[in-house]
């Protein structure tokens, strides 16, 4: 069973996270994780250049630090760098103080305040200390462009039929991803609904 928005208990249980922009404007805003990657993250910069979209790429910190040119590339597109821990733990099989020394040293190479938890497992005593120097973020859609099971018509129309105002979308930012063949038309088609992409 997939779950292509979060349990709705999780607000409740991290209240200070973000889910969703709550604004009442048409806004969406595009988020990728697992990058940067040298073969899929020049293509999502391309896209996004050319309908002056901006994004948040949630980095991998082995990869962060293996690219950082990468990293300055997207900067200097306007794109904002989230922290994605450094060794992608999953965050309820994984000690408090590991999880976020993980994290402080994932900062090292994605510079930001902006954390979002690998697989959105997070112990509710983790996100009590990182909330304390990081703004955590979660998403409102995931249509799981990284399930190879599932086909990019399949994640495709999931965006189109899930997307609200003030949706914050999760996407992937590797090669695997079935997102690279849409993004363009999901872009395209949002706009033409009157949606905006903004950063939070």
């Amino acid at each position: 069973m997939r779950l292509f928005r979060p349990c709705f208990l999780a607000s409740f249980l991290y209240p200070e996270a973000l889910f969703r922009i709550r604004r009442a404007e048409k806004q969406l805003c595009l988020t990728f994780d697992d990058g940067p990657n040298p073969e899929s993250s020049p293509i999502l910069l391309d896209i996004m250049n050319k309908y002056n979209v901006k994004a948040i790429f949630f980095c991998d910190g082995r990869a962060a630090e293996k690219y950082p040119d990468l990293v300055d590339l997207i900067k200097s597109k306007g794109h904002v760098i989230g922290n994605h821990g450094y060794s992608h733990f999953n965050g309820w099989r994984t000690p408090v103080k590991k999880y976020i020394a993980d994290i402080d040293n994932a900062a090292k190479h994605t510079s930001s305040n902006l954390f979002r938890p690998p697989y959105g497992r997070l112990k509710l005593r983790q996100y009590l200390k990182l909330k304390l120097r990081y703004k955590i973020v979660f998403w409102d859609i995931m249509p799981f462009d990284f399930d190879k099971s599932f086909h990019a018509a399949e994640a495709y129309n999931i965006l189109l039929r899930k997307i609200r105002p003030g949706s914050v979308i999760v996407l992937h930012d590797h090669p695997s991803s079935s997102l690279i063949p849409f993004l363009q038309h999901f872009i395209e088609t949002s706009n033409h609904r009157g949606y905006k992409f903004v950063l939070p």
